[in-house]
């Protein structure tokens, strides 16, 4: 197998499953390079609905070059309205076209305002508010600038469709968390994350600290080895910069905290809780996700399948309320595979209605059995880790949960220039598909 990028190794991704030289290039050259829209499964009634009943407006937002957490701001302030009465399914990124649906509690079509680069239709009211769980997926069309081999393209798509065992248009992928989970220029949210996991919480915050990377300007870089080497937080704080706002944020932490005494466990646990909750939370989710990356890395070493199971294996059945033509896993649905079920569910998943399992690891993660198993144990016992250790205060506790380990789907590719269009259910990502037709430096999937 070919090796991935030294960065892409450094978040558990380890291969391409592809041999053939990529076709170069970068996404995101333009926001209308990258266009995404939301596949939906939300329902809504018409405007003329009560609004006793139905008090949040769902409007479908069209963004061109904002981030959806950027535009809900801009959005609720224009309304003079909390922000936490806005909700949408998914979050979408700054550097792209993207279209999804938002609630608007106790908005009417009138009060809409007129943002640039945002085109909202108004599509009905709803009684409850958008979750997460009302995103079925998404639809992505994506365009390749400055490609060096776009003819190595068609060689890539018989390559993917041969690794899912895929007929006609259908490839198939491992479904790696990717690099924008841990950060694209400075990987390290899952060592944070592994250190709280740990128990370390010191080691938490000088990994989030420290670390200087060369992807970042001389000056951070310099602040990073100085916090490293002297623990001198309130020094460290003139010399970081001004945009390191949490870097800052904890290091005020520390320096308030800490005078006339060294700094406990739980003086750098009180410092890392200063950071958002969203962002806290993005920490252990991203340990987890790094060792799921390892376990599907180790897979591919033993080259085991990812289309079928094998004997010991966990699989999950497919959500029966899936968008037509979407292959998306319900992991509620679980069933190990016994050497007496091997035969019935291998075709369950030959006809897209199961799929192989690996644990997202968390309190209640029950390892496979079997080889997957013993990779499952090895990648943990790699990591000192094992499920109780999730068992963690607030915000940063985790039961855990499991995730198909191939994504499939259908791609439509055109030459000149090079685009592609698919669609990935929800939590995959797009760029996983891409950087196997890519083969450059992460940061230049964006």
């Amino acid at each position: 197998m070919r090796p991935a990028h030294p960065l892409e190794q450094a978040v558990g991704i380890e291969h391409y499953v592809s041999d053939t030289d990529g076709v170069g290039g970068r996404l995101r050259a333009s926001d209308a390079d990258f266009r995404v829209r939301e596949l939906e499964r939300f329902s809504t009634e018409s405007l003329e609905a009560t609004t006793d009943a139905y008090p949040h407006l769902v409007v479908r937002a069209t963004l061109s070059g904002w981030d959806t957490n950027d535009f809900v701001s801009r959005l609720s302030d224009a309304l003079g309205m909390s922000r936490r009465r806005v909700s949408w399914a998914g979050t979408k990124d700054k550097r792209a076209i993207t279209t999804q649906l938002f609630s608007i509690y106790g908005a009417e079509p009138a009060d809409l305002p007129e943002i640039r680069g945002v085109d909202l239709e108004i599509v009905g009211r709803a009684g409850r508010a958008l979750e997460f769980g009302d995103l079925a997926g998404n639809a992505f069309e994506l365009a390749v600038s400055d490609a060096d081999r776009p003819e190595n393209a068609p060689a890539i798509t018989d390559e993917l469709r041969a690794f899912a065992d895929a007929d006609g248009d259908q490839i198939g992928v491992p479904n790696f968390f990717g690099q924008q989970r841990f950060g694209s220029r400075r990987p390290i949210t899952h060592e944070v994350g592994l250190e709280i996991v740990r128990g370390d919480w010191e080691g938490a915050v000088m990994a989030y600290l420290g670390g200087p990377t060369a992807s970042e300007p001389e000056e951070t870089q310099a602040a990073r080895a100085f916090v490293e080497e002297t623990r001198d937080w309130q020094a460290a704080l003139e010399r970081f910069p001004r945009g390191l706002g949490y870097e800052r944020s904890l290091l005020h932490g520390l320096a308030e905290s800490g005078e006339g005494s060294a700094p406990t466990q739980e003086t750098f646990r009180a410092a890392l809780e200063r950071l958002p909750d969203n962002l806290q939370k993005l920490f252990v989710h991203a340990a987890q996700s790094y060792a799921f990356n390892l376990i599907l890395g180790e897979r591919l070493e033993r080259g085991l399948p990812f289309d079928r199971p094998v004997e010991g294996d966990v699989v999950c059945f497919a959500d029966r309320q899936a968008p037509e033509g979407l292959a998306l896993p319900d992991v509620g649905r679980e069933q190990r595979v016994s050497e007496r079920r091997l035969r019935s569910v291998t075709r369950h998943c030959e006809r897209g209605r199961a799929f192989v399992t690996a644990p997202l690891v968390g309190t209640e993660t029950d390892v496979a059995a079997g080889e997957p198993g013993e990779i499952e144990r090895d990648v943990l016992a790699r990591l000192d880790l094992e499920p109780g250790d999730f068992d963690l205060p607030d915000d940063h506790h985790s039961s855990g949960t499991r995730r198909a380990i191939l994504v499939t789907t259908e791609l439509e590719t055109e030459a000149d220039p090079l685009s592609l269009a698919f669609s990935l259910p929800k939590g995959s990502y797009a760029t996983v598909v891409m950087r196997e037709y890519l083969k450059v430096d992460p940061i230049d999937l964006g």
